[in-house]
């Protein structure tokens, strides 16, 4: 049975991480950062993997975890470093590369100019694809507080990256 759940989670591991990567690198803004954050995620997963096996809610309960870590870092974190990192990449299935890598820059240099919890706001919303209610109960926050969150991170991008007018029409995000 212990060699079974190690597999499991090794496996889970293996196919969900960069997943986690790319949401934990959206958050923090830094690639070692993200990195550092996924890694205290899966720890804690870890410890827990014997109930989450039975359960089936190991990849949800990672992303929660992720997002409390990250919440309780920036309330702690009195100076913040700042360090170059590449947004992990998806396998390309083709097409515009230029464009979509253009897209991309303008994207991460937008965020990284949002606060923190805007920032978490918004890839919960819209990356994660999760409802006012669920960001709220993630960040620990209300849901009052998670529309004016929203509302504020969207209008700073829309002031500091008018060309990414286009993706938030086709996301759906109102303007």
């Amino acid at each position: 049975m212990v060699d079974s759940l190690t597999a499991e989670f090794d496996s889970f591991v293996r196919h969900r991480s960069p997943s986690l990567l790319r949401a934990a690198y959206l958050l923090t803004g830094d690639q070692h950062l993200a990195e550092d954050l996924v890694q205290s995620a899966l720890a804690r997963t870890h410890r827990s993997w014997r109930q989450l096996h039975d359960s089936g809610n190991a990849e949800a309960y990672t992303r929660k975890v992720m997002y409390h870590l990250q919440v309780a870092w920036w309330r702690r974190r009195k100076v913040a470093e700042v360090l170059p990192g590449e947004l992990p990449e998806r396998r390309a299935r083709g097409g515009d590369h230029a464009g979509t890598s253009a897209l991309k820059l303008s994207l991460r240099a937008a965020l990284l100019q949002l606060s923190d919890k805007q920032r978490a706001v918004l890839v919960l919303r819209f990356f994660e694809d999760r409802t006012e209610a669920e960001t709220a109960d993630v960040l620990g926050v209300t849901v009052g507080t998670v529309k004016s969150q929203t509302n504020k991170a969207l209008a700073r991008l829309r002031a500091i990256a008018p060309e990414l007018s286009d993706l938030h029409a086709a996301n759906g995000v109102a303007r």
